[in-house]
């Protein structure tokens, strides 16, 4: 179950949705920091539901644009619940000037092999066969065609971080 990032702040949609029991996806809010999570995962919890993920979508800069923070995602795990990293809705611009949500779809893979560097534990993108005719986010979507061989760059990336040290360690 998913609740969405200008919700992620409601207490009494949260405890709901704890309460099925069921996966719960807490978007981050684009207005909200990485720590400020920790209080949207514990409304969760306290219903006894443990199975809960967060998602990093970007944060406002500005009015009319987001920009991933990588630092949100090592922030989040602390909270140890799996945080996934929305490649393309944090690649939207909101309100542009005629009043459709733009993007730059040119930056996802950027954007994924970076949160794959990180140690994001999960990625979200919305692909469709023609972006320019999907009903909803096609500004910022990747054409299905490009999807396979973004995800096989993406898997010799976390197999390559995942054999190096850490170096706080």
């Amino acid at each position: 179950m998913q609740i969405p990032a200008f919700l992620c702040r409601q207490t009494e949609l949260l405890q709901a949705a704890g309460h099925t029991g069921k996966v719960i996806n807490i978007k981050k809010g684009q207005f909200l920091s990485a720590e400020s999570m920790k209080y949207a995962i514990d409304k969760v919890k306290e219903t006894g539901n443990e199975k809960i993920m967060v998602t990093e979508r970007g944060s406002m800069f500005g009015y009319n644009d987001l920009i991933v923070d990588y630092r949100n995602i090592p922030e989040m795990q602390k909270n140890n619940v799996p945080v996934v990293l929305d490649i393309t809705h944090s690649l939207q611009q909101p309100n542009q000037s005629g009043g459709i949500t733009g993007g730059k779809p040119e930056l996802i893979e950027t954007i994924a092999r970076a949160g794959i560097a990180v140690g994001v534990d999960g990625i979200f993108i919305e692909t469709h066969p023609n972006p320019a005719i999907a009903k909803s986010d096609g500004a910022n979507m990747l054409k299905l065609g490009y999807l396979e061989k973004l995800l096989e760059k993406l898997l010799k990336i976390r197999e390559s971080i995942q054999s190096l040290p850490f170096i706080a360690d």
